[in-house]
């Protein structure tokens, strides 16, 4: 370890400890010597500043941004600190001892790449130092999806929004997206689906990809977004579909703000016949945007009482604040079958007491959807006959259809 200005003189330094004092910091220490030898060094707030702007800078993998209560009075210089490190393509750790959660939230808005309480759990920090490798050896290997510069397209934004727990929504939103990309006549990507459900999101599981560290880079700076940070976050299914996966780690949903959805989509919008969206069960600030964005916002419940209750809910919530409820479209999962009248009836009356309309009436796909979903594959590859799997396809050539002729026109 070297202490001050971190030295070279015996071999680079590729990592350093930024702290008002690192040694209020001892497991750090240890933990630093146990990872990095002897290959690392400490700064100073105001020192990691100048540094940054050596030559010797160059060769740093990540920096340790220490911090505890004391330091809440200095978040700006903390701040510029990450941003600085991020502009050089620098890893930031954040260490924190009794740091208030808006002061963590600052801070990882700010582009933190990894956040560790102290004291250290064990091997907690080589398990992120591991994990920052493992994101980067993940970016060099795997294709990442080019986006033309200038594009001009204004794709369509189909949202899919479930009432209740287990209504299908995320299921509809994979299928739906892969149907419509098999109807593309171009070779070129035209569909592109969209996890926003930050925090249980599951479409990555459905289509068996990988979730990406560069998602959370990605939502944590859409100040700069543009086409090629955006390429690099979204993963490619089978060559026809472009998917932006839900992040690795879970993070509050207000960990973006409607200002980041809005950049998001519009980019997305601009490169794509049609943008997916998989949104969380959950209304948060940003709802409304994606809601005013929607062409088509499917509202998914079941012929149950609670979800029942939720379209009420959601219907009062959306009218008393001027929002667009006119835009959705309620959809009945595990609708009943054409011959059960007893059934058909009960759904009229549901719509009725509830002063709604429901558009679509989704069969019940049984066990073989749960199969699919699990394997990682479309119902369309692993259950083509499958009664869902068919009423989605009519549902998806319909978008097409009505796509094209707007295009049209």
């Amino acid at each position: 370890m070297s202490s001050g200005m971190p030295q070279t003189g015996s071999g680079e330094i590729v990592a350093c400890t930024i702290s008002r004092d690192v040694q209020k910091f001892d497991l750090l220490i240890e933990d630093m010597e146990t990872a990095m030898g002897e290959a690392w060094g400490d700064l100073g707030f105001s020192e990691a500043l100048a540094f940054f702007n050596q030559p010797d800078a160059e060769t740093l993998e990540f920096v340790a941004l220490a911090l505890d209560s004391d330091d809440e009075d200095n978040l700006q210089m903390m701040a510029t600190i990450i941003t600085e490190a991020k502009a050089r393509n620098i890893k930031v750790i954040l260490i924190a001892e009794d740091v208030t959660p808006a002061a963590l939230h600052n801070l990882l808005r700010q582009g933190a790449d990894e956040f560790i309480p102290y004291p250290l759990p064990e091997q907690e920090l080589q398990f992120a130092i591991e994990r920052l490798r493992l994101a980067d050896a993940e970016r060099l290997q795997e294709p990442q999806h080019q986006l033309k510069s200038g594009s001009k397209r204004d794709g369509a934004v189909i949202v899919c929004h479930g009432l209740a727990g287990g209504t299908g929504s995320t299921t509809l939103a994979v299928n739906l997206a892969w149907e419509l990309a098999q109807l593309a006549e171009s070779e070129s990507p035209s569909v592109c689906l969209l996890d926003l459900d930050l925090q249980t999101g599951s479409a990555s599981t459905y289509l068996d990809l990988p979730r990406r560290e560069v998602v959370m880079e990605m939502l944590s700076e859409t100040e700069s977004l543009d086409e090629d940070i955006f390429g690099q976050a979204l993963v490619t299914f089978q060559d026809k579909l472009q998917v932006l996966t839900a992040p690795v780690d879970m993070i509050p949903l207000d960990f973006v703000t409607p200002d980041d959805i809005e950049r998001i989509i519009e980019l997305a919008r601009s490169h794509f016949d049609f943008v997916v969206i998989d949104m969380p069960h959950t209304l948060v600030q940003w709802s409304e945007t994606v809601l005013n964005h929607a062409h088509v916002y499917f509202s998914l419940l079941e012929l149950d009482l609670r979800s029942a209750q939720n379209a009420m809910r959601l219907k009062r919530a959306l009218q008393s604040e001027d929002l667009p409820f006119e835009k959705l479209r309620f959809a009945l999962n595990r609708a009943p079958k054409f011959t059960d009248l007893s059934g058909k009836s009960r759904v009229k009356r549901m719509a009725e007491s509830l002063g709604i309309s429901i558009d679509v009436q989704l069969p019940d796909g049984g066990k073989q959807v749960l199969q699919s979903c699990d394997h990682g594959t479309p119902l369309a590859t692993s259950a083509a006959k499958n009664p869902l799997r068919k009423e989605i396809l009519k549902l998806a050539q319909s978008l097409h259809e009505l796509g094209q002729t707007d295009a049209a026109a």
